[in-house]
């Protein structure tokens, strides 16, 4: 039986992925689980699984392309059973909005840079970020298939001198055209921060307990375990521990109401090459210290190289973000939907507090929580920050 390889839909606003590389050539054999492709899309480059065990055969998808997700791009067959032809493959494929790859790719090419018509194509996503930005689709040429008019073609034509990825020449400066991952940047945070009813509370918290308890740990954990633990593990077992008593600050609101998670799958904000990638680490509220800080590690260095997985990208239910190391004092971040709330971490440092009415130096850090007003109120902000300043204070009673 023939298994179809095609372009998968790795978030819910994605309309196509950019095949970057084959792991495997025409006839290898492959195996399930093992990595087949590489694909790009609005978030990350990552790998593709083969779906089955066989032979790689009828390659379609070309490197460097952008393919509609849902177009069969080759298919894995059994040793000597051939892949199916042209006409067998339109029936067997996953659709694309109602057309069969043949025809959409004949359409692409007949009509490209077609401006658009009454009645045009125009995939949801566009349609709704153009009525954000007001702009008057009629004038937009699309680039999708068939003259469909892409997310990416609505964010051009908002640029001046640009329509549909050409850029007019400037004297007096230069046109950077934002990255895959910037885009993405520019575009969720905006929808963000005009859509989510953002409130903040910040929290100056000591942490001297903090620091010699990892001082205690990392001598320990290296020599068994041959990882470094940073103070952004800490404080991901911290908060994943706090937030179970918290319930709605882990939650993710939709219009159906607040889904509470019974679990908490962190994710962390990675400084990459072109923008910032929130790379998840699952259930971090029952992992130990070594097992935060591997997997930490391990993804860091999989965002890093542009070889993210599906699943270091999904299901994140809160998000830490530390910029203590690039001795940021404090920030507020913009929250990742539908999640709740997302944690500002700022570099630790010595400090003039008052201690007994009195002045004195200690090891402070700032933590600044961005809430949904939706699923979570002040009090309850309050109370989730004022648990995780006790745990700081107090690491040990909490990782153990």
């Amino acid at each position: 039986m023939a298994f179809s390889v095609v372009m998968p839909a790795l978030e819910m606003a994605q309309e196509t992925g950019k095949l970057i590389a084959w792991r495997k050539k025409e006839g290898d054999r492959v195996t399930k689980g093992e990595p087949l492709l590489e694909i790009e899309t609005d978030k990350a480059v990552m790998e593709v699984e083969a779906p089955a065990d066989g032979v790689l055969a009828g390659i379609t998808g070309t490197v460097g392309s952008d393919i509609p997700v849902g177009q069969t791009i080759a298919w894995i067959v059994a040793p000597g059973e051939k892949p199916p032809a042209e006409k067998d493959a339109a029936t067997a494929a996953p659709a694309v909005r109602g057309k069969t790859a043949s025809h959409t790719t004949a359409a692409a090419a007949a009509s490209p840079q077609s401006a658009a018509a009454p009645g045009a194509r125009i995939s949801p996503k566009a349609r709704r970020l153009a009525k954000e930005l007001g702009i008057d689709i009629a004038g937009v040429r699309g680039t999708g298939p068939g003259g469909e008019i892409l997310a990416s073609d609505i964010q051009a034509a908002t640029m001046p001198g640009v329509s549909s990825g050409t850029a007019a020449p400037s004297k007096s400066a230069s046109l950077e055209v934002p990255t895959t991952i910037g885009r993405l940047m520019a575009e969720r945070t905006t929808k963000s921060w005009t859509t989510v009813p953002h409130f903040f509370i910040t929290r100056e918290v000591e942490a001297t307990a903090l620091n010699e308890y990892r001082q205690k740990l990392v001598a320990e954990i290296e020599r068994t375990h041959h990882l470094r633990i940073t103070h952004t593990d800490l404080l991901v077992a911290l908060t994943s521990r706090v937030l179970l008593k918290h319930p709605r600050l882990n939650s993710s609101f939709s219009a159906e109401g607040i889904r509470i998670h019974g679990h908490v799958n962190m994710g962390v904000a990675i400084a990459v090459e072109d923008g910032i990638v929130a790379a998840v680490i699952p259930n971090t509220h029952t992992a130990n210290l070594a097992e935060i800080a591997r997997l930490r590690r391990d993804v860091a260095e999989r965002a890093r190289a542009g070889k993210l997985r599906p699943a270091d990208i999904a299901d994140a239910t809160f998000t830490v973000s530390n910029l203590g190391m690039y001795n940021v004092d404090q920030f507020t971040a913009i929250i990742i939907p539908p999640q709740a709330a997302i944690l500002a971490v700022g570099s630790i440092a010595d400090r003039v507090v008052a201690i007994d009415g009195k002045p004195a130096v200690r090891s402070t850090i700032t933590l600044t929580l961005s809430c949904d007003h939706r699923a979570a109120d002040g009090a309850r902000a309050a109370m989730f920050l004022n648990d995780l300043a006790e745990a700081i204070r107090e690491p040990e009673k909490w990782i153990r």
